[in-house]
């Protein structure tokens, strides 16, 4: 049997005409040629079908009580498919779904009118009808893939609003449901940003009111993370839905997960097995399946559940077809999987809108003809600038229910940073930092340059928000409200502001601290406190609010303003509150100084920090470039290396005298480098910032790991494995026992082999993967797309070992019911020497996380990290 992903392209070209409905004595008659109808196990248990109470009749007996009950009894109303004798209420599951308990899908009927006697009452007929011809070919034969340079969406408009009419005029989920199968068909980056553009301008002609909830659904969310709106649902929900819809047993369900794996493969198999339905299903919109999402996530309280379940069993009834069962299902699980992540989707919405407009709407667009005669450099240029204008306002106010209607109404301009800029209780999306791999690289990044270096303390980076009437808003760096979570640092903040201090926002990290002695707590200690309704007297983890930023104040953005300037006006407009509120600890340097810059990197590992924070303080244009970058080394060869980088940059002067090497050769002459800003970049990760954590050559041993598992990437990665999940061994078990999961030390070269050599079989036979978890594997985390078969040994190298409670490597060697994991794993090499029974065993590693605890400083034997997680928050 075909893969999913090649059924896919098949299923999308569905026959030309409509199925014509048949009739009961049809349809029962086949069923008499091939024996009398199978009765339900209820009645065989029974021992006779003409004993079986009402809800226990055939399909055969149902269907012809319910033709005579409706043949004796006129009905005036059209839409008889709607409704029932002793319908109590319009609209629900119950009434739209007449399904005895032992319908299967091949025995469902549909409710018809008929208007073949005169008159004025109609009267209804039972028919069977194919849900086959109720796919939307208005939507399925658009070439949404084609370039958007010649791609007329005017041509579709007229017969897709014809085929909307029936339905208030909405877009249609199949339009969007055409889009995401093109997207999901190709790896091609180009063809994904063009089929959504070309999607999005579909919807900007011809139902822009449409637009923002496609948009929505086609980013796998239904609301900005700051909004507290998720959808709540499990698996059990879905899986029941299925059964019902589709008619499946638990075997049948079980046997099609079992062979696929993915939710949304499994709906498109099981829809396909749904020859006919019970009702006539009303085509799904843009609108309405946005609208089921927010009413799902919106309903709580006592029988949140029943009303949950009946909105999914209602979107998977009116699914049409295979293709948006698969897609409803992934929205439902929150795990959509075509690729179109952010800047993706910013993109499409960006070069759309320099494409077309909505109707009556005023700004200029340019002509697709004109662009596609332009070079293809001229052609990026072109694009560009809309793009960066729609990232840069995304970045300060990323929420699309405020960016697409201005979007509707301007189209793409400098305006657009105006109306949807920075905003009080709108978190913007953070600055990053660069990694470098040890301080010599830093160093030799920033010659000729101020900088300042900060402690990188061990906790939770936060934003807050406030305004002028006090109120506070509190936000994390991947902006979820964390308001509830903090009420002293909410309570805290009236102390900290000076005189002349209205509104700002501010940026931090919040630490667990101890308010006798002062001393920093764990990062694992701060993940222990309660994060929803915290009452303050109930709080047992103490936090200081480290302030390291300034973007925001008495209404007026800062973000231009450099470093320093920002610096300075945290540091004199607000007062510091002892163990509470202070300042990151820093130290202003330049690339001279670098026996000082050790020296401070060195405080802050030994005060329970990851490492420092290298930040530029000014803005320069141009500076020389000093030379290449250094490799990495230890603790030792790293010290000369500073001190020989330092009189290395002190000699070059302006970059005008050749430096001489050991062996007497000369290097290239010194060239100018871009300039870095000292501004405050939201959603960037620039050289501006650079992340010094703890030197990975430094760790103890490196441990032999198994690759048991991977995830699908996100973004560029979106082809590859990554995260990757390793394990050591149980010499006792035999078992494969979870210690964490990688993301770092792999090239796009190892992650397209790696593809290659455990491969899922999407593109055809699956290579050395399962999609059931082997039993021989522990592991109780979140479920990967994909399961290894367990045969290389990777060497992996780490900064500490954690305790854990959801790796269970060890679990029991160490604590009773924890295990251990590594603190930023990173990929060293394949160990081509070693097998799968070679590889490093639980008793190793528990030994070397003792080992690292008799080696933590006896003052702060807390500084043996207990984290339950195997990455910082900022490595995401």
């Amino acid at each position: 049997m075909a893969s999913p992903a090649k059924k896919r392209k098949l299923n999308s070209d569905t026959k030309k005409g409509s199925a014509p409905a048949k009739g009961l004595e049809y349809f029962f008659a086949k069923q008499k040629q091939n024996g009398a109808p199978k009765p339900s196990s209820s009645s065989q248990a029974s021992g006779s079908r003409a004993e079986e109470p009402e809800g226990k009749l055939t399909d055969e007996e149902l269907a012809r009580k319910l033709q005579a009950e409706w043949n004796a009894e006129p009905v005036t109303t059209p839409r008889g498919d709607d409704m029932k004798p002793g319908a109590a209420k319009e609209g629900s599951p119950s009434e739209e779904r007449m399904e005895p308990e032992s319908t299967s899908s091949s025995q469902l009927v549909q409710i018809e009118p008929s208007l073949a006697n005169p008159g004025p009452s109609v009267t209804h007929t039972l028919s069977l009808s194919s849900v086959a011809a109720t796919d939307d070919k208005a939507a399925s034969l658009i070439p949404l893939d084609e370039s958007p340079l010649t791609f007329n969406p005017s041509k579709y408009i007229a017969e897709l609003q014809e085929s909307w009419a029936g339905d208030g005029g909405d877009a249609s989920y199949a339009l969007l449901t055409r889009c995401f199968v093109l997207v999901n068909g190709t790896q091609s980056r180009i063809k994904i940003v063009d089929t959504l553009v070309n999607c999005i301008r579909v919807l900007i002609e011809g139902d822009p009111s449409s637009l923002l909830p496609a948009v929505w659904l086609a980013t796998n969310a239904i609301s900005p993370p700051y909004s507290s709106m998720e959808l709540g649902l499990g698996g059990s929900a879905i899986s029941k839905a299925l059964k019902q819809v589709c008619g499946l047993d638990n075997r049948s369900l079980k046997a099609i997960y079992d062979k696929l794996g993915d939710p949304g493969d499994v709906a498109f198999e099981a829809k396909k097995k749904q020859s006919f339905t019970l009702r006539k299903p009303k085509p799904l919109t843009i609108k309405g399946v946005f609208q089921s999402l927010a009413k799902i996530a919106k309903t709580q309280g006592q029988g949140s559940g029943d009303v949950k379940q009946r909105i999914v069993d209602r979107l998977l009834q009116d699914a049409r077809g295979g293709e948006e069962s698969r897609y409803i299902v992934r929205t439902l699980c929150q795990h959509l999987r075509i690729g179109a992540v952010k800047t993706t989707m910013l993109i499409a919405l960006s070069r759309a809108f320099l494409l077309s407009k909505p109707p009556g709407a005023e700004f200029p667009t340019r002509n697709p003809q004109e662009l596609a005669k332009l070079k293809k450099e001229e052609l990026a240029e072109v694009w560009a600038k809309p793009e960066e204008i729609l990232k840069a306002c995304f970045a300060r106010h990323p929420d699309y229910n405020d960016l697409v209607p201005v979007l509707l109404e301007i189209g793409i301009s400098d305006e657009l940073l105006v109306r949807c800029g920075l905003t009080l209780h709108i978190p913007l999306r953070p600055m990053l930092g660069s990694i470098t791999r040890d301080l010599s690289e830093m160093l030799t990044k920033l010659q000729g340059r101020d900088f300042t270096c900060e402690y990188k303390y061990d906790g939770q980076r936060a934003q807050v928000h406030c305004d002028a009437k006090g109120k506070v808003s509190i936000f994390s760096r991947h902006l979820e409200l964390m308001t509830d979570k903090y009420p002293d640092l909410v309570a805290l903040v009236p102390k900290i502001r000076g005189e002349g201090v209205e509104s700002f926002i501010m940026e931090g990290e919040v630490v667990a601290m101890d308010q006798a002695t002062g001393d920093l707590k764990t990062f694992q200690t701060l993940t222990n406190r309660a994060r929803k309704d915290v009452a303050i007297g109930s709080i047992t983890i103490d936090v200081c609010l480290f302030a390291f930023d300034l973007m925001y104040l008495n209404g007026q953005p800062l973000l231009d303003r450099s470093f320093r300037d920002r610096r300075d006006m945290l540091k004199s407009l607000f007062m510091e509150v002892p163990y509470r509120f202070t300042w990151v600890k820093n130290l202003d340097a330049t690339s001279n100084d670098a026996e000082a810059v050790l020296e401070f990197f060195k405080s802050a590992t030994e005060n329970k920090c990851e490492g420092i924070m290298v930040k530029i303080l000014d803005n320069i244009s141009v500076v020389e470039y000093g030379g290449d970058v250094m490799e990495p080394a230890g603790e030792e060869s790293a010290a000369k290396k500073l001190v020989a980088a330092a009189k290395k940059a002190k000699g070059k002067g302006k970059g005008k005298a050749k430096a001489e090497t050991e062996n007497g050769a000369s290097e290239p002459k010194s060239s100018r480098r871009k300039p870095l800003l000292a501004t405050y970049e939201p959603d960037k990760r620039l050289d501006s910032w650079l992340k010094v954590k703890k030197d990975y050559h430094a760790s103890f041993d490196t441990l032999d790991l198994i690759p048991i598992a991977g995830w699908h990437g996100q973004g560029r990665k979106a082809k590859w494995w990554s995260p990757i999940l390793l394990a050591v061994r149980n010499e006792e078990t035999g078992s494969l026992e979870a210690v964490c999961k990688c993301i770092s030390g792999f090239t796009d070269a190892f992650y397209k082999a790696n593809k290659e050599f455990y491969d899922d079989g999407e593109n055809g036979e699956p290579n050395n993967t399962h999609l059931k978890k082997p039993s021989y594997v522990e592991y109780t985390g979140g479920h990967p797309d994909v399961w290894f078969e367990p045969q290389e040994v990777w060497e992996m190298a780490f900064a500490d070992i954690t305790i854990s409670p959801t790796y269970t490597a060890a679990i029991g060697l160490v604590q009773e019911d924890k295990g251990l994991s590594l603190r930023f794993p990173r990929f060293m090499k394949k160990r081509e020497d070693k097998g799968i029974d070679e590889a490093s065993t639980n008793q190793f590693l528990a030994g070397l996380w003792r080992k690292q605890e008799t080696k933590a400083p006896a003052a702060g034997k807390d500084a043996a990290v207990n984290g339950e997680i195997d990455m910082d928050e900022d490595d995401f």
